[in-house]
C-alpha cells in the first residue's frame, strides 16, 4: 500500500511486480492501482478525472508529479542524528523506524557508518 509519505517509484516497482500476470494490459494495471492507495494517496486518486489518463503513462506521470516532493525530501545525515526514539515506542520500533529512515539518506551511508550513528543517537 502507498502512503502518502513513502517514495513513490518504490511503490511503482512494486505493485508493477505484483502484477506480473498481468502483462501489458494497461487497462487492468491502471483499474487495480487505485487498490494500491491509502490516505491522502487515494484521496488524490479518487478526485481525478480518470478520462485524462489516456494510458499507463500518463497515470504515473500524474503520480510520480503530486509525490515527488518524498523523492525531494530524501533524509540526510543531520536528520538522522537527531532522530530520538518517541516515548510511547518500544526500542525495537524505535531501531525499525531509524533504519527504514537510514537507508533513506543520500548519499548513502556504509553499514558501517550506520551503525555508528545509530549507537550515538542512542547515548543520553
Amino acid at each position: 500500500m502507498f502512503v502518502s509519505i513513502s517514495d513513490p517509484k518504490v511503490h511503482l516497482r512494486t505493485y508493477c511486480d505484483k502484477l506480473v500476470g498481468v502483462g501489458k494490459n494497461e487497462q487492468i494495471r491502471m483499474k487495480l492501482f487505485m487498490r494500491s492507495l491509502t490516505g491522502d494517496a487515494i484521496s488524490w486518486y479518487i478526485c481525478q478525472n480518470l478520462k485524462k489518463w489516456v494510458n499507463w503513462v500518463s497515470m504515473v506521470s500524474d503520480f510520480m508529479d503530486k509525490f515527488k516532493f518524498n523523492i525531494d525530501m530524501s533524509q540526510d545525515v543531520f536528520y538522522i542524528q537527531n532522530l530520538k526514539k518517541k516515548p510511547t515506542e518500544t526500542f525495537h520500533e524505535h531501531d525499525n523506524r531509524w533504519r527504514s529512515k537510514a537507508a533513506k539518506v543520500r548519499p548513502p551511508l556504509e553499514e558501517e557508518q550506520i551503525n555508528k550513528f545509530f549507537v550515538r543517537v542512542q547515548d543520553p
